[in-house]
Order: structure tokens, then C-alpha cells, then sequence
């Protein structure tokens, strides 16, 4: 089960890898899938969320309801294939055509603006059927000091640009 301290880098992998495995699995009802899908941080949360986050999150999960908010609703809308460890979100990215410019705003913006444009990469990721790894966007989301963040938001790009396929580097 996952455990009290979701920022700490190794039990983090093990709480998303659980949250996905949950979420994406065969017997996870459909209708719970949909409205967790359908969630916007800082708007109420369903019943469905609470029910989740009660028996699958961290203990202290409501210290930061919104970017968990994020991260459930993020792998519900690239379900049934959201998670694959160690496939970078700046990877996934790449791979999938995602541009510079969108990146750039996802890594500089802040608090809800960070939340929406994570949301809406998902739904990108989830229409190329490219899954990442969603422990990349938890500690993009969870990560409070600053050096960490940037030493994240550092690595997210270099994959990025690693990852990029020749024609894609052009304007």
C-alpha cells in the first residue's frame, strides 16, 4: 500500500505504479474511470475520487488534493495504457511530436496553469497512445523545493531534446 511520503523518490515510482495499475486494470469500473477522467483540479471532487484516494493513495494525499487530482485524473484519461516505467515524460513527449513551444510552458508555468497544461499533455500522450512514465509527472507536480524542481524540469527537457527525431528540431 502506498506510503506516507509520496515525494520521496523511491517510494513514489511504487505509489504510481499501484495508482496505474488500479486505475487501468480490466476490473476498475468504467464509470469511476470517466469521472475521475473528468476531474479539474480546484473545481469538487467526486465521490469516486475520494472512495480511490482513501484506499490507494499516500495518508496524506489531501495536503496536496489538486496535483493528486492531476496525477489520477491524468493516467485515468490515458488508460487503459497510461504507466511504463522508465519511459520518461520528456521521451514520451518527443516521441509523440509534441512541440518545444507547449513543453516550455508546461516546465515554466506554476500551481493550476501547471496542472491544466499537464492534463492536456495527457490527452495528447492518450491520442498518440504513448504512455510515460507518470512518476515524471508526479514529482513535476509534488516537488516543492526548488532546486529538485528545476534539476526535474532539467531532466524532463534534456530527455525531450534527446528523444526529438531530426525533422522535428526544424522551426
Amino acid at each position: 500500500m502506498p506510503n506516507s511520503q509520496a515525494t520521496d523518490q523511491p517510494s513514489l515510482p511504487g505509489t504510481i505504479g499501484h495508482i496505474a495499475g488500479v486505475i487501468c486494470s480490466d476490473g476498475f469500473p468504467t464509470g469511476d474511470r470517466a469521472r475521475l477522467r473528468r476531474m479539474v483540479p480546484g473545481q469538487p471532487v467526486p465521490l469516486a475520487f475520494t472512495r480511490f484516494a482513501v484506499a490507494h493513495l499516500p495518508e496524506d494525499w489531501e495536503r496536496q488534493v489538486d496535483d493528486w487530482v492531476t496525477i489520477v485524473a491524468g493516467i485515468a484519461t490515458m488508460a487503459p495504457g497510461a504507466h511504463r516505467p522508465g519511459h520518461g515524460l520528456g521521451r514520451a513527449l518527443a516521441e509523440a511530436g509534441y512541440s518545444e513551444a507547449r513543453l516550455e510552458r508546461l516546465l515554466d508555468a506554476q500551481g493550476d496553469t501547471r496542472r491544466t497544461l499537464l492534463l492536456r499533455a495527457a490527452r495528447y500522450l492518450a491520442a498518440r497512445q504513448t504512455p510515460c512514465d507518470w512518476a515524471d509527472c508526479a514529482r513535476l507536480l509534488l516537488t516543492r523545493d526548488e532546486a529538485k524542481a528545476d534539476r526535474l524540469r532539467l531532466g524532463i527537457a534534456r530527455d525531450y531534446f534527446s528523444n526529438l527525431k531530426p525533422e522535428s528540431t526544424a522551426a
